[in-house]
């Protein structure tokens, strides 16, 4: 091979090279969240993540990009959880009650009359307790949480009869989802939880293998659960504080503006949503109303407030929520 030659096939090398050093530079500037949740693409929540995907998309000149999946389109949500944790680059919308099977005293948070308001809801991010929780989840077990500020409103339980006293669950058999703490809070409150995945509602609630579900309003009218429930009775036993998480490893590998971008849109969008939500609740309130629907407002709230703390003493989460409850500035039995 003459001089020449060498000189081309080195010059060749070293510009390939070059260009697959770009290319490899490119695609760690480029990052992809595929972001799951098992609601509709009706749910007032669903809008806010594509808000928010948006938010993050023109912040970020299009380096991180959020694809926003509804309906559990990615797979269910335990399913999806664990791909996070292995450190697949998927968010998943989760609850409080979920994220405690891994560090059981963030399920407070989901538990029977926790917190009042959106306000004392938003607090809970000032709390050293939950800031330290938050910190157990990622360095131990690979969920990182973006931020918790979307508060899908009260849940209240939806059945074919009145409920005004946990003695009128007694017997029935109400949706909940599969966790400790949703199982326990329900069956303190006087029912028998039937732990099911959304997407079934319906049809149990149609084919009688369920007797009721509990709920937030925008789910009925969204899921047209009206069809197969007639009664809405208002315990509000949670006000329903949604979490986003993703992989901890995947969190950990974006630049450190895209991270602040990723929190700080998360909780922007999350609270007007969650505005929205009460807004959107009462409008959904007056669709069931006009459809026929029983609302049950008379509900004896003093007794399911003292029912509902057996879930905790049941969990031995007392310590933790009183801890948590004094740090945001819930006074005790408030």
């Amino acid at each position: 091979m003459s001089v020449l030659a060498r000189h081309l096939k080195t010059l060749s090398l070293a510009v390939g090279l070059g260009l697959f050093a770009q290319g490899a530079v490119f695609a760690q500037d480029s990052f992809e969240l595929r972001f799951n949740h098992v609601l509709g693409p009706n749910e007032p929540f669903h809008k806010g993540f594509e808000a928010w995907a948006e938010r993050v998309k023109e912040r970020t000149d299009g380096g991180l990009t959020i694809q926003v999946f509804h309906s559990a389109q990615l797979g269910v949500e335990e399913d999806i959880i664990e791909q996070i944790r292995q450190g697949a680059n998927i968010g998943q919308n989760t609850d409080a009650a979920r994220l405690g099977t891994y560090v059981p005293g963030i399920a407070v948070v989901n538990g029977p009359y926790f917190v009042g308001s959106l306000e004392e809801s938003f607090k809970l991010a000032d709390s050293p307790t939950m800031q330290e929780w938050q910190a157990g989840l990622a360095e131990q077990h690979g969920l990182k949480v973006v931020c918790f500020d979307w508060v899908q409103g009260f849940r209240n339980f939806y059945t074919n009869a009145p409920v005004r006293t946990p003695e009128d669950l007694s017997g029935q058999r109400i949706r909940t989802p599969p966790a400790p703490i949703w199982q326990e809070s329900i069956r303190a409150l006087g029912a028998e939880p039937v732990a099911m995945n959304f997407g079934d509602v319906y049809p149990g609630l149609q084919q009688r293998a369920i007797d009721g579900a509990e709920l937030v309003y925008p789910n009925i009218t969204a899921a047209n659960l009206n069809e197969v429930v007639d009664h809405a009775n208002e315990t509000k036993h949670i006000l329903l504080t949604n979490f986003q998480v993703v992989s901890s490893q995947w969190f950990d590998g974006l630049p450190s503006e895209y991270q602040t971008a990723l929190v700080e849109e998360c909780r922007a969008a999350g609270q007007a949503t969650s505005a929205e939500i009460e807004e959107a609740t009462q409008t959904a309130k007056a669709t069931l109303k006009e459809r026929g629907m029983t609302i049950v407002e008379d509900v004896d709230m003093d007794a399911f407030r003292a029912a509902g703390e057996k879930a905790y003493e049941t969990l031995g989460l007392v310590e933790a929520k009183n801890k948590v409850q004094e740090e945001i500035g819930i006074k005790a039995g408030q």
